[in-house]
């Protein structure tokens, strides 16, 4: 599904060159769920970028599903990003005076071809799917911060998206809250889903089948995961 081949990503800063990536290469396969670990400043949340359509590298080569990123348009990069990848992250990125039902149903919004009657049916089985249907018309304002992560996930997960890309979600959750984000994240993997996580918690990353360690840019280990943790609590 994902194939990075030498990828850089240089900064400038007042004349200063950053490389916050430089020279990445590794393989994503359908079905993996892979967690991108490093300390700060090692390039892990600038590669989630690249690697969800919402930056361009400066080098190497990234293909997608076939499709090599610099032979796209920035429309056409937003049409797949919009298509086939969710996003989750650590802030939630969800709008506050409007429902839950309003904030999932975004992405639909974008998709022209979406009819509305079909929208409605996606939206319901999207929040149902996360825990929230008795909250489908509650603003996301007034819901606690492990329901606005599940409302992100829901939103994330309207579209059927190929892969779902994570950064830092249990970054702003207690441990219960952030537990119950990371088995819904572990559900949709066991469904078929790809997941992309970005962490710096180990027992975080531990759900996942393969870590990658980022340090300075470079890929300093891809390892897998032999015993894959079930519970946030194990």
């Amino acid at each position: 599904m994902i194939s990075v081949s030498g990828l850089k990503k240089i900064y400038h800063d007042d004349g200063a060159e950053t490389a916050a990536l430089a020279g990445v290469s590794f393989e994503v396969e359908k079905g993996e769920f892979v967690a991108i670990m490093g300390p700060s400043g090692s390039g892990k949340s600038t590669l989630l970028h690249v690697l969800g359509f919402l930056d361009r590298p400066t080098g190497g080569q990234y293909v997608f599903s076939g499709k090599k990123m610099d032979d796209l348009s920035d429309e056409e990069l937003a049409k797949v990003r919009n298509r086939e990848m969710g996003f989750i992250f650590q802030d939630f990125n969800l709008l506050g005076r409007a429902s839950v039902y309003e904030n999932v149903e975004l992405p639909l919004l974008y998709a022209r071809e979406v009819e509305p009657e079909d929208r409605r049916k996606l939206v319901e089985s999207a929040v149902s799917a996360v825990g929230l249907a008795e909250k489908i018309n509650v603003e996301a304002g007034n819901l606690s911060g492990g329901q606005k992560q599940r409302v992100a996930i829901a939103r994330a997960l309207v579209m059927n998206p190929a892969v779902i890309f994570a950064d830092e979600p249990t970054g702003n959750l207690d441990s219960h809250s952030g537990a119950a984000v990371m088995e819904i994240l572990r559900d949709l993997n066991k469904d078929g889903h790809t997941v992309i996580l970005v962490t710096h918690e180990t027992y975080t990353a531990e759900f996942a089948n393969r870590i990658l360690r980022l340090k300075d840019g470079l890929l300093e280990s891809d390892e897998k995961v032999l015993k894959r943790r079930d519970t946030f609590f194990k």
